[in-house]
């Protein structure tokens, strides 16, 4: 997971194994903002289920497990070639610091805080109980192994176009279906918005255990039905199809998205970086949807279609 002031991206599998590390080695240097992701994504590689990026500064965490002393060799000569390549990258020779389990927690907690998305939510983790809704409708979500807690630009864009989508069907009783579900969100954002038939379904048994957590978490099991299946075995068709996925995948599932959306029915896809929101559109439009919104935020694009016929 890398994560930014303002911003969560869950990119890795490893989150939760928290629970079960009796203490963290924790990595903080600082880089060139050029260099940040570069430097991210390594660490990642070499195991890290956290990343924080704060202006130049990095912080990197690693289970404290046998084979430390080769972790910081290998990390300390991959900065060192980064740096001769390209001297003053580096601004700071890595510190390690050795926390407790205890400490790891409240540490990355406070990244954390309930967050306004769209019109209408209220995102928050389990941790905080808000009384600041409003009218908005309060999504409790678990930051955890699947992606999606509310804050990334493809997700805040997918529950914006569902509220349109939703208002622009003027009926709760149609049917919808969440692809790659994930932590469960967008699922649960059309409970709220009084969906009564939600399918939400990912490939990922983990994906599955996280998405029906956070269900159970906003009472809205009687709503939504879980499935770990592809989406081409989930029979029927659907007003609302929703996918937050990436560029391959969603074009990869291009066909069976076609076959599900159902007559007058919305895709919404998102998930895409800007320079693959040609390709993906050239699979559905002109035939059989028609592009009725497109937005870019932050360099990912988010795409709202209709089904023709």
């Amino acid at each position: 997971m890398i994560v930014r002031e303002g911003e969560f991206e869950p990119v890795h599998p490893l989150w939760h194994k928290a629970s079960v590390t009796a203490s963290w080695l924790q990595l903080s240097l600082k880089a060139t903002p050029a260099a940040l992701d570069t430097i991210a994504n390594f660490l990642i590689e070499r195991g890290s289920p956290g990343v924080v990026l704060n202006q130049e500064e990095i912080q990197a965490f690693f289970p404290s497990l046998p084979g430390a002393s080769t972790l910081k060799r290998d990390i300390g000569v991959f900065l060192k070639g980064i740096d001769e390549i390209y001297p003053g990258v580096v601004r700071q020779r890595p510190r390690w610091t050795v926390l407790k389990d205890k400490n790891w927690n409240s540490s990355w907690r406070r990244f954390f805080s309930p967050q306004k998305v769209a019109r209408g939510f209220l995102i928050t983790p389990p941790w905080i109980r808000s009384n600041q809704s409003g009218r908005r409708k309060v999504i409790v979500i678990e930051p955890g192994m699947a992606f999606g807690t509310g804050t990334h630009p493809t997700t805040q864009c997918c529950l914006e176009f569902l509220e349109e989508v939703v208002h622009s069907l003027k009926s709760t009783r149609v049917p919808a279906l969440d692809v790659g579900t994930g932590s469960g969100i967008l699922a649960i954002a059309l409970a709220k918005m009084g969906l009564t038939k939600i399918v939400a379904l990912d490939n990922d048994p983990v994906a599955i255990k996280v998405a029906g957590g956070n269900v159970r978490r906003n009472r809205v099991g009687r709503a939504i039905e879980l499935l770990e299946s592809e989406v081409k075995q989930v029979s029927g068709s659907f007003a609302i199809v929703v996918a937050n996925l990436t560029a391959e995948t969603i074009v990869g599932l291009a066909p069976a998205f076609r076959k599900k959306v159902s007559r007058r029915g919305f895709l919404i896809l998102s998930g895409i970086l800007d320079q693959s929101a040609p390709e993906v559109l050239s699979h559905f439009v002109p035939r059989p949807f028609t592009l009725v919104r497109q937005r870019s935020v932050k360099e990912w694009t988010t795409l709202a279609l209709i089904k023709k016929t």
